[in-house]
């Protein structure tokens, strides 16, 4: 299997985990009735890690689709290479190490990791659309 769909594979896993940590500390703050519930009452906003995790979730969840157009995209287009494999490795990586330190309240060192995961994106996107 090309190392890209691995990295989406593992992706989906990392988004299960975002997924489980921001709802996880929402869950704390708000109780499980909330939880269980439809969710429509007008709540007080997060405490700081709740919404560090929810804006990460976010974050996150905006920029997988771009992961998925790229690095899928060069497989499904016969232009996967070693470069495009390690620029995938790249962007999970940076993706991983982004939230703990968005989780710990850590600034300007989270911002230059999600510059790199954008940048490892930029790459696979452009063998897409260029070569």
């Amino acid at each position: 299997m090309p190392a890209e769909l691995t990295v989406l594979g593992l992706a989906a896993i990392l988004l299960l985990v975002h997924i489980f940590a921001a709802i996880r500390y929402k869950t704390q703050q708000y109780g499980k009735e909330w939880n269980m519930g439809a969710r429509d009452e007008d709540l007080q906003p997060l405490n700081d890690v709740a919404g560090r995790l929810d804006r990460a979730r976010g974050n996150f969840l905006e920029t997988l689709p771009l992961a998925i157009i790229a690095l899928g995209g060069v497989v499904i287009a016969d232009k996967a290479s070693t470069l495009t494999a390690i620029a995938a490795w790249i962007w999970l990586g940076a993706r991983v190490i982004y939230l703990p330190l968005y989780w710990a309240g850590i600034p300007k060192v989270r911002t230059l990791i999600w510059l790199i995961a954008l940048l490892a994106l930029i790459y696979p996107l452009g063998v897409l659309l260029l070569a």
